[in-house]
C-alpha cells in the first residue's frame, strides 16, 4: 500500500490565489508575452504539471526510511518562528527524483525538531518581495534550468539573500538559472552568490573518502574529524568556486580517494584537485549553503546527512551562529578576533579622497575582511556619484561584485544625514537593505530619532550616532552626552564612538567603555600625537591614547562592536604605512586578549 506525499503548490498574494507555471513568470504579470510565447509557456506548464504528480510519490519504504532517520532534537534553540521556503522546479530538465525525498524529510524534520516550518512552492510568483519577506530562508531543492526569467523576481532574491535572508543549495543548485540543456549561464550574479557553477560528475554512485576541512566548526561535528566515506554523484563545480571567498566545510580527499578516469570522457576535472562538496559563506548579511551531495534518495534516509542538513538548515535561517571567513583567509589572528566577537575593518574616510572602489581595493590589499561605508565617497570613475540613496539598481549590483571580488563586506556606513520624513527615511533604509549594511552612523537631529528609531526595527539595521566635538555635536559629544540620549530607546540605537575626538576633547576612552557598556556598537579607533585639541593621528599604540588599556577594557567588559573601525586621519594620500602598524598592533592585542581566554578556560 502506498503513502502519498501530495503537494499544493499555490500562493496567496494579497486577496487573490495567482496560479503561474513552474519556472516561468506569470502571464498575468508579464503582459508584454508574445501569444505564441504564452501557449509555449502554457505547454511546458502542464508538461512539467504531469511530471510533478506522477513523481511526488513515496511509497511506504521510503516513508518509513524516512521517519526513522529524521533526528528529533535540533542543535539550537530558534530565535522565533522560523519559516522555510522550498523551492524545488526544474525547467528542461526532468528533476531528481530526490528532491521529493527532501520535502518530506525536511518538512518532518522541521515538525519533529521544532526548528522551523516549510512552505512549499514552484510559483515563481513566490519571489515577490512581499512574498519572500515572509520566509528567514529559502532553499533551492536541487533545481536545475532556468528557474525564472523575470529580472524583478531575480533581483528580489538576491537583494532578500544580501539584506540578511538565507539561501540553501543541493547538487542541481549549482546550475539553477542556466539555459538547460547545456548549462548556458543566465544569471552570473546567481553563480556568484551561490558561490559556483558546474554540474560535471562520474557515476551516480561513486565512492570517495570526504576531508573535513573544518573540523571544529558547528556544522559538520556530526561526521568524524578524520573524514569519512561516501558514495554519491558528486559534482566537481567550477568558477566563481574559490577558498577564497568560500568556507569549504568538506572536500574529496584526493590522497585516499581513488580519482583514476574509469571511462575514456573523464579526465581530470580541475588542475587544483580542489573538489569541494559542501560550503557556506555570506552574501552581505546573508547566508549561503550549499552541498552537492543530494542527486541519490538514499542521502535523505541518512540519519547522519539529515543531522548535517538540519545543522545547515539552522545557519541558513539564523539560529545556528557559524563562521564563514573564508578557508583560504583563515589565519590564527582571525581565529582570535572571532573568540572574541570582534571585526576590525576599514573605515572608508581613512581614503575618502580616494573612490569607494579604490578604497575597497586597499582593503583588499590589507588583508581586511571588512569596510565601513561613506555616503559623501564618489563611487568609481565609472560611477561618478556618492555612495548615498540615489544609486539605482545596476549601480548597486556593480557595488556588490566589487566587494566579492575582494572578499569584502560592508558591515557599516556613515550616512551624513539621514532624513527626518518617512518617505526620505526609508529611502536611506532601503540603499541600506540592498547594501547589506548592518549599521548607519549618522548624528542625526535630536527630533529625527523616533521617526529613525521605527525604521531601524522594521529593517533590522541599527544606528550607531557618531560624536565629533562639543560644537559640532553639542547632545552626542560626549559619552554622558549620548548615553542620555540613549536611554530609554530600544536595542537598535547604540553609539559609534570617535576615539579621535573623544581624545582631542580631554575624554578618558577606557572611563568612556565604563560609562556607555554594550551600547557601544562601532568604534572608529585612533591614536594621537597629543592629548589636544590639535592633535593627530599616529600609529595605534604609538601614541597618548592608551589604545591597548581601551581595547582590554573592552575585553573585559565583554563588550562586542558591530565593528572596529580602522580610521587614520592624517597623510591622507600615503597613509598605508602607518595603516598596516595599525593593523598589526590591533593583531597583536586581539591574540594576547584570545590566549587570555584559552588560559582561562584551561584553568
Amino acid at each position: 500500500m502506498k503513502r502519498i506525499f501530495r503537494v499544493v503548490f499555490s500562493i496567496m498574494l494579497g486577496a487573490a490565489a495567482v496560479s503561474c507555471m513552474p519556472g516561468r513568470a506569470c502571464a498575468q504579470a508579464n503582459s508584454e508575452a508574445s501569444a505564441s510565447d504564452q501557449k509555449r509557456y502554457q505547454r511546458e506548464a502542464e508538461e512539467a504539471q504531469q511530471r510533478v504528480i506522477s513523481s511526488a510519490e513515496l511509497d511506504a519504504v521510503a516513508i518509513a526510511a524516512i521517519d526513522t532517520a529524521v533526528p528529533t532534537e535540533a542543535p539550537a534553540t530558534p530565535a522565533k518562528v522560523r519559516k522555510l521556503l522550498i523551492f524545488d522546479v526544474n525547467v528542461g530538465y526532468p528533476g531528481h527524483p530526490s528532491r521529493f525525498h527532501a520535502n518530506y524529510a525536511f518538512e518532518q524534520m522541521g515538525k519533529r525538531t521544532g526548528a522551523f516550518e516549510i512552505v512549499l512552492s514552484r510559483d515563481p510568483e513566490v519571489f515577490r518581495r512581499e512574498s519572500l519577506s515572509r520566509f528567514d530562508a529559502v532553499f533551492l531543492n536541487n533545481t536545475v534550468g532556468n528557474l525564472f526569467e523575470d529580472s524583478q523576481l531575480r533581483r528580489n532574491l538576491v537583494e532578500f539573500v544580501y539584506a540578511g535572508g538565507g539561501l540553501m543549495g543541493v547538487h542541481g543548485t549549482t546550475v539553477a538559472f542556466t539555459k538547460w540543456p547545456g548549462a548556458v549561464e543566465d544569471w552570473p550574479e546567481f553563480g556568484v552568490m551561490l558561490g559556483a557553477r558546474g554540474a560535471r560528475h562520474r557515476e551516480f554512485d561513486e565512492r570517495v573518502f570526504a576531508k573535513v576541512d573544518s573540523p571544529d566548526h558547528p556544522l559538520v561535528r556530526v561526521f568524524p574529524a578524520e573524514g569519512f566515506e561516501y558514495r554519491d554523484e558528486f559534482f566537481r563545480v567550477h568558477g566563481p568556486y574559490s577558498r577564497d571567498r568560500l568556507r569549504v566545510l568538506f572536500s574529496i580527499d584526493v590522497d585516499r580517494t581513488d580519482l583514476t578516469p574509469k571511462e575514456s570522457r573523464w579526465k581530470q576535472e580541475r588542475e587544483d584537485n580542489d573538489y569541494a562538496l559542501a560550503w557556506i559563506r555570506n552574501y552581505g548579511r546573508g547566508r549561503v549553503f550549499y552541498c552537492t551531495i543530494a542527486h541519490n534518495p538514499e542521502v535523505f534516509r541518512d540519519p547522519q546527512m539529515l543531522k548535517f542538513y538540519l545543522s545547515a538548515t539552522q545557519f541558513v535561517l539564523g539560529d545556528l551562529p557559524a563562521s564563514t571567513i573564508p578557508s583560504d583567509r583563515l589565519t590564527p589572528t582571525i581565529s582570535a578576533q572571532e573568540k572574541l566577537g570582534w571585526r576590525l575593518g576599514v573605515t572608508a574616510y581613512t581614503f575618502y579622497r580616494y573612490t569607494l572602489f579604490e578604497t575597497i581595493e586597499k582593503t583588499e590589499q590589507l588583508g581586511l575582511p571588512y569596510l565601513g561605508g561613506l555616503s559623501f565617497q564618489k563611487v568609481s570613475s565609472d560611477i561618478d556619484k556618492p555612495f548615498d540613496a540615489k544609486l539605482n539598481d545596476d549601480e548597486l549590483k556593480a557595488i556588490r561584485l566589487k566587494l566579492d571580488d575582494a572578499g569584502v563586506r560592508m558591515l557599516t556606513s556613515f550616512y551624513a544625514k539621514i532624513p527626518g520624513d518617512e518617505e526620505g527615511c526609508r529611502e536611506v533604509f532601503e540603499f541600506a537593505r540592498k547594501m547589506g549594511v548592518e549599521t548607519l552612523i549618522s548624528e542625526p537631529p535630536l527630533e529625527s530619532l523616533d521617526m529613525i528609531e521605527r525604521f531601524c526595527e522594521a529593517y533590522d539595521i541599527d544606528l550607531a550616532i557618531h560624536n565629533h566635538d562639543q560644537k559640532a555635536s553639542p547632545h552626542y559629544w560626549s559619552p554622558e552626552a549620548v548615553m542620555n540620549v540613549c536611554d530609554g530607546r530600544g536595542p537598535h540605537i547604540g553609539v559609534c564612538a570617535d576615539v579621535g575626538y573623544w581624545l582631542r576633547s580631554g575624554i578618558d576612552p577606557v572611563a568612556a567603555v565604563k560609562t556607555i557598556g554594550s551600547r557601544l556598537f562601532v568604534v572608529q579607533l585612533h591614536d594621537l600625537d597629543a592629548l589636544t585639541s590639535e592633535g593627530h593621528d599616529v600609529p595605534w599604540g604609538s601614541g597618548a591614547g592608551k589604545t591597548k588599556a581601551f581595547l582590554k577594557e573592552l575585553h573585559r567588559q565583554g563588550v562586542e562592536p558591530k565593528m572596529f573601525g580602522l580610521e587614520y586621519s592624517y597623510d591622507w594620500y600615503d597613509s598605508i604605512p602607518e595603516v598596516k602598524q595599525c593593523v598589526r598592533f590591533f593583531n597583536e592585542t586581539t591574540q594576547e586578549l584570545a590566549r587570555m581566554i584559552s588560559q582561562r578556560t584551561l584553568e
